[in-house]
């Protein structure tokens, strides 16, 4: 070495000069100990230490004993109708093409409910008045008899293992109720931490090598939420959705290092990133960005031999490829979807969300209805009902929380000539496993499922559900300066709960 060189250190620079700034020197050579005696001396004067003293990160522990380990949650992008699969409304077929006025529930229209929307565009989606009857045929599926739409006669075969609930309600008529879904807060109110941000930031891992959080399939449009579906907000960057392609030799774009780059050279390309993150680390310890950008990078290399693993099916047997639909063109692309899900599940991944539908919100059925539901039904059906039996003969649905939603269902009136609009008055979701009933229907809409009417629940109650079931209290997850309000925690919707 020359005696003009100097040797790279655990500090950095300051600009402009060669010594150490005041904030890395302390932080490197005493603040440690400083920091020991300050605390000691406060707490001999009967003082915090900080004034976020009260206020400590999640340990990633569960508040009380959990029924679910993890999550896979199921949303059908554009909005299902449902009337035409999983809440039937006989009346519907009897005074088709009738005005609501003209029938014995013309007081729906003057429900207070109506008023409990804040639309996106003033006068787009309002009330259909003329009835539109059902597209499909109803049948009663298992010992529970619940009544299951004909396009869906897979999942209707396992409506055994399912609780159907048939009273929700969501406060925007358009689509930026996707991203209300999954906030809780209509798009007025701005992008906030999604469902699955939380339950990271709330939850540890269960594996080192993989995303705590998972995101398959392709979100909405910015229009609708975009990636703030599954985005984290003021949490921070690092608790965002992780996206992965169901791709083994390139599932998480942008990450691969290249073919020509060895194993042992991009672990000192890393361990040389990860020293100068930390001494920009040290510089700015507030920046959350670089925080989660340390992590990515670290949690990225381990992903390279973890995730290639997860989504490829080449051990998979024939007889569970099959179960999925994997077998089938229609079933195909969503199959392995599910399969990969359950892969990444079984793996430790916490929240795997799939989307489906995108490519112009395909569930969104203005016109056309019967053609787009039962094609878009056909694409689903059989994959989410291989990945229910798949669960169950592993013995994962008894600690596994399946969730199907949509963002809202669809009017009793039509559209035009043969649609539906946007419902958001009423509609079903539902969920499977983890301490969930078995074979049972919880709320209702009224009988033209206009309005929820029986059991109300807004979109956070099912947020609450899931967090009661993975063993937290979202009120114990707040984060100083962010306010949440009443609505925000829902209430977890007991009667569905074992």
């Amino acid at each position: 070495m020359k005696s003009n060189e100097q040797p790279l250190n655990s500090v950095a620079l300051s600009p402009g000069c060669c010594t150490p700034s005041r904030r890395v020197f302390l932080a490197d050579a005493g603040m440690g100990l400083t920091g020991l005696v300050l605390g000691a001396m406060f707490q001999r004067e009967g003082k915090p230490a900080t004034t976020a003293s009260a206020w400590a990160l999640p340990d990633g522990k569960p508040h009380f004993p959990p029924k679910a380990k993890r999550v896979i949650w199921l949303f059908m992008l554009g909005g299902v109708s449902h009337v035409d699969t999983f809440d039937p409304k006989p009346a519907l077929n009897q005074y088709a093409g009738k005005n609501i006025s003209e029938t014995p529930y013309k007081d729906s229209l003057h429900s207070p409910y109506v008023k409990g929307v804040r639309e996106f565009v003033k006068g787009d989606h309002g009330i259909k008045l003329t009835l539109y009857p059902m597209q499909v045929g109803f049948r009663q599926y298992g010992q529970s008899g619940a009544g299951v739409s004909d396009w869906f006669p897979n999942v209707g075969g396992m409506v055994d293992d399912i609780a159907l609930i048939r009273s929700m309600y969501t406060t925007d008529n358009d689509h930026g109720a996707i991203l209300q879904f999954h906030t809780g807060r209509h798009m007025f109110d701005g992008y906030l931490p999604t469902i699955g941000a939380w339950v990271h930031y709330g939850l540890g891992t269960l594996n080192q090598n993989l995303p705590e959080f998972v995101v398959l399939g392709e979100p909405p449009s910015d229009c609708c939420g975009g990636m703030g579906t599954h985005g984290s907000s003021y949490l921070g960057p690092e608790y965002a959705g992780v996206q992965l392609e169901i791709n083994p030799d390139d599932p998480l774009p942008f990450a691969s290092p290249g073919k020509d780059v060895y194993q042992q050279e991009q672990e000192g390309e890393f361990e040389f990133l990860k020293r100068l993150n930390g001494l920009s680390a040290v510089e700015y310890p507030g920046d959350a960005a670089l925080k989660a950008r340390i992590k990515s990078y670290e949690l990225a290399f381990r992903m390279q031999m973890a995730v290639p693993d997860a989504v490829s099916f080449k051990e998979e047997n024939e007889e569970t490829k099959r179960l999925y639909g994997l077998d089938q063109e229609v079933t195909k692309p969503f199959g392995e979807t599910c399969l990969a899900a359950r892969r990444l599940s079984e793996r430790g991944v916490r929240f795997v969300q799939l989307y489906h539908g995108t490519g112009g919100n395909a569930w969104d059925a203005h016109k056309d209805l019967k053609k787009a539901h039962s094609e878009q039904c056909a694409k689903v059906d059989k994959p989410i009902a291989g990945l229910l039996k798949d669960l169950k003969q592993r013995g994962m649905l008894e600690d596994t929380l399946v969730v199907w939603a949509t963002e809202f269902g669809r009017t009793p009136g039509c559209e035009g000539a043969n649609g539906r609009d946007h419902n958001p008055y009423g509609f079903t979701i539902w969920m499977a496993g983890a301490g969930v009933k078995r074979g049972i229907v919880h709320g209702a809409t009224d009988e033209l499922g206009f309005h929820a009417v029986e059991n109300r629940h807004y979109v956070t109650d099912i947020h609450a559900t899931v967090f009661h079931q993975l063993g937290l209290d979202p009120r114990r997850m707040e984060v100083p300066g962010q306010k949440r309000l009443d609505i925000d925690y829902g209430n977890p919707i007991k009667e569905i709960l074992t």
